[in-house]
């Protein structure tokens, strides 16, 4: 069972990601910190007031991409630096002190929006014609236009900028700096207890009255921090509310989806018909989890819990290598050298230790390659992890390649679809290299608990979650812990009905995402899924042509809407066909580890 975390600095180097790709030295970093702040200036001194004109606006924009990109590898590697210990003071300061200048300097430029958008459509079209580079980031401006502020109150706001995320820090410290769990005891043995150590380990954990002893002490923990999380919380989503009164939008939820470039349609269906058609499905699955594990009751502490509790494929990172490879060798030779670079030169943090960020995630700052955060626990299961995020970074590696920094910004309604879609990969991958019925229960399980468990049920959830919240902020109320539990609750028992007991603790779920600081993003889970599903589907019916396709769309980065990328990749989103589709697909997967699990035990 779980030992207890190391401090970062007993963590073995090789597990850790290396970030002197992005600046080698303390040297480099003051150094490119010096050149952001003098370009910053000299845009300031030379252009201010004076983008009236197409060319004017073009010169200024040609700066401003290389300052970009100056603020994009600097706060990059101040947040990675935070990440992985956010009881590192020193690292600390140095995120607060470079987030700090950034904000100074995104509230001296605020003019070049503000007067880029003040301009007569004329000149903007000029300036649209006249530069490629900058012909999308403009065509963006004049989308913005009719919600832009005054120039002065831009400028205060991005003045602000540091402070408004304050509610996101805050919540950051309280989950990853001040949490400090209990350990528990099950028969007379005593376990440790943590963040990581629950939602890696304890969540998945064989013996029952373990699992449950881990989630009560977890949720006991979590209840005393409730006030406080929901504080920063109804902070988060006031402002929220108050920057989309502010700029015209009917409701938090369209300013939220404006950026997206997708409308309430898509946004409601993923919701709706996930919670209609796909509850039906995991109910089955949970009922089927509570026959193998011959449980008194199915509850929701027992809901990550494996099909096949005695096989459990153990992994080590090198060992992982052989099936990343052999699985996202399809994509070409550029994108499995990308994929052998990651382990080699050490993009991929897979450490556990003591104040270091939970889950997993993928950036890929412009101007270097992807650092991805794990936490490695030997599953087999973190093998389609790490095809998530090497799905990521495959994408903007091909996306940043291909366009300029103004080009890079994906909407969220479609970052996840490449992630999502490497997972599947890899599990056919798997299938594919045994006929082992024991086995093939296993990836198709993994597949249900892994990748569509978590962006269609988890995250799916956590967003019928955020749109009750929504609803209570645009018509003038607030919301305190009491109520956020309530509303989760609801949520939990509506989708799982009668089979799936939702326990004390259950309904302080929503304190355990960060996703709710990040505008309409855990929706988006779903929505990239369903685009993942039916590409990789295509890829099987039709190979190389399909892979070619898929290629093209990945490098087109932010040049194209989330129905435009699905549609070169020969989906429409714009129907409910795929997200039907993709739920019954859902449903064939569970109805085949029902009839092996009848198979294999009979």
């Amino acid at each position: 069972m779980s030992k207890a975390l190391k401090e970062r600095k007993d963590v073995e180097e090789a597990l850790t990601w290396d970030l002197s790709a992005i600046y080698a030295t303390e040297e480099e970093f003051q150094s490119d910190i010096k050149k952001m702040k003098e370009l910053a200036l000299k845009i300031e001194k030379t252009y201010k007031g004076e983008l009236n004109t197409a060319d004017k606006i073009n010169e200024c924009l040609d700066e401003f991409r290389k300052l970009y990109e100056y603020i994009v590898l600097i706060g990059s590697y101040v947040e990675l630096l935070v990440s992985v210990d956010y009881t590192n003071n020193e690292n600390q300061d140095k995120y607060s002190k470079a987030m700090n200048m950034v904000s100074d300097i995104e509230s001296r430029l605020s003019f070049v929006e503000s007067e880029i958008i003040e301009v007569k459509d004329e000149v903007l079209e000029e300036a649209i014609r006249n530069s490629k580079e900058n012909t999308n980031f403009l065509k963006e401006k004049k989308r913005a236009k009719k919600h832009a502020l005054h120039p002065e109150v831009e400028r205060v706001l991005a003045a602000l900028s540091g402070t408004l995320e304050g509610p996101y820090q805050v919540y950051e410290q309280a989950k990853h700096a001040d949490m400090d769990f209990n350990t528990f005891i099950v028969g007379g043995k005593e376990y440790p207890l943590g963040y990581a150590l629950f939602e890696n380990e304890y969540e998945y954990e064989n013996d029952t009255e373990v699992r449950r002893a881990a989630f009560k002490v977890f949720s006991y923990k979590l209840r005393q921090y409730q006030n406080t999380t929901a504080t920063a919380y109804q902070l988060q989503v006031q402002k929220e509310k108050t920057l989309a009164d502010l700029r015209g939008f009917d409701s938090v939820i369209d300013s939220l989806l404006f950026s997206q470039k997708v409308d309430r349609d898509l946004y409601n269906r993923q919701i709706d018909l996930i919670m209609e058609k796909l509850a039906p499905h995991m109910r089955k699955y949970a009922k089927l989890l509570k026959k193998i594990h011959n449980l008194d009751e199915m509850t929701f502490a027992d809901l990550k819990i494996a099909v096949d509790p005695e096989y459990d494929p153990r992994i080590t990172i090198e060992e992982s290598k052989k099936y990343i490879e052999g699985a996202l060798s399809i994509f070409g030779d550029d994108y499995l050298d990308m994929v052998k670079k990651a382990y080699d030169e050490r993009w991929v943090d897979f450490a556990q230790n003591k104040g270091k960020s939970t889950g997993g995630f993928c950036a890929s700052p412009y101007g270097s390659h992807s650092f991805i955060l794990l936490s490695w626990t030997d599953r087999m299961a973190e093998v389609l992890t790490l095809a998530h995020e090497l799905g990521h970074a495959g994408h903007f590696k091909l996306c940043n390649e291909n366009q300029n920094i103004f080009d890079t910004d994906v909407s969220t309604y479609f970052v996840e679809a490449p992630s999502t879609m490497n997972e599947l990969i890899m599990a056919n991958y798997l299938l594919s290299t045994s006929d082992d019925k024991r086995f093939r229960r296993w990836v198709l399980s993994s597949m249900i608990t892994n990748t569509y468990y978590h962006n269609f049920v988890t995250h799916l959830l956590e967003a019928a979650y955020q749109r009750e919240v929504y609803k209570i902020i645009d018509e003038g109320g607030s919301v305190q812990a009491a109520t956020l539990n309530s509303i989760k609750k609801e949520v939990l028992e509506k989708f799982w009905g009668d089979d799936v007991k939702i326990i004390d603790g259950a309904e302080l779920t929503w304190m355990r995402q960060p996703h709710y600081y990040m505008g309409l993003y855990s929706y988006t889970y779903s929505a990239g899924l369903t685009i993942g599903t039916e590409v990789s589907k295509r890829i099987l019916k039709e190979g190389q042509p399909a892979i070619d396709d898929w290629i093209e769309v990945l490098k087109a980065g932010g040049t194209k809407t989330p129905v435009e990328l699905a549609k070169m990749a020969g989906v429409d989103i714009t129907t409910d066909k795929p997200l039907l589709d993709t739920i019954e697909y859902i449903g064939s997967i569970i109805d085949e580890i029902v009839k092996l699990t009848e198979e294999i035990e009979g």
